[in-house]
């Protein structure tokens, strides 16, 4: 312990970035996760074509390379970002397409009686979006909506690979200055207290999302068979 207690500004210092590189991400991929997937469901076939064609580019491609292509490319084409902002674009654009793709899938399972009762009362795009459809279809997505936030938040780690001092970079840091006079026990004590950490991050995540669930309530009447399989839907893997 003594260990930790020595580097505790270094870790706090680690575990700040990683805090706002979560953040940051799931603020991102949550808006463009949710405008996404509303156009996708628009009767306009150039935006649904559009959508998908993101959709296909970034969920297809490892989420490695996305951070690669982003901060390699990047200043090729003129924009100087950080490393921290490298990561964060990179994760968003692979989250938004997993993302658009859950929410899409959510909307499209909300009955079309309902659609067609709110177009017949004569609702305006955002009205239907925002006060029929939408709250039907959140019940739908919540679940593997929070799974996608989860493992975006763990992929934040791959952010040692370009530089970024989050968590676990600091974790390998103190861990290769110390295994070389100590030998390894450091590192099951530094490594454990990463694993810890991210535990209790994304349970705390987790939680909220169930608490979240819980006060939408259940459905009044059994759910159509697209919004039971949305609800079941495993959360995407990491490429």
């Amino acid at each position: 312990m003594d260990l930790l207690v020595k580097n505790l500004p270094f870790i706090l210092q680690g575990l700040g970035m990683t805090l706002a590189l979560s953040l940051t991400t799931l603020l991102f991929v949550t808006l463009l996760s949710g405008i996404l997937g509303v156009l996708a469901t628009l009767r306009f076939r150039s935006l649904r074509i559009l959508v998908r064609v993101w959709v296909e580019l970034f969920r297809d491609i490892p989420l490695i390379v996305n951070i690669f292509l982003v901060f390699f490319v990047a200043p090729l084409a003129g924009l100087d970002l950080t490393p921290f902002w490298a990561v964060t674009v990179g994760l968003s654009l692979w989250g938004s397409a997993n993302g658009a793709e859950i929410v899409r899938s959510g909307l499209n399972a909300v009955p079309r009686h309902q659609w067609q009762s709110a177009a017949a009362l004569g609702l305006k795009t955002w009205e239907v979006y925002g006060f029929i459809t939408g709250p039907q279809a959140l019940r739908a997505i919540l679940p593997p909506f929070v799974g996608l936030l989860t493992l975006l938040i763990q992929a934040t780690s791959l952010g040692a690979l370009v530089g970024v001092g989050e968590f676990f970079k600091v974790g390998q840091i103190i861990v290769e200055r110390t295994t070389m006079m100590e030998g390894w026990n450091p590192a099951f004590l530094v490594y454990g207290a990463v694993l810890v950490t991210y535990f209790v991050i994304c349970s705390g995540l987790s939680w909220f999302g169930r608490w979240l669930e819980r006060r939408l309530g259940r459905p009044q009447s059994r759910p159509a068979p697209e919004a039971a399989a949305a609800a079941r839907a495993p959360a995407p893997q990491l490429p």
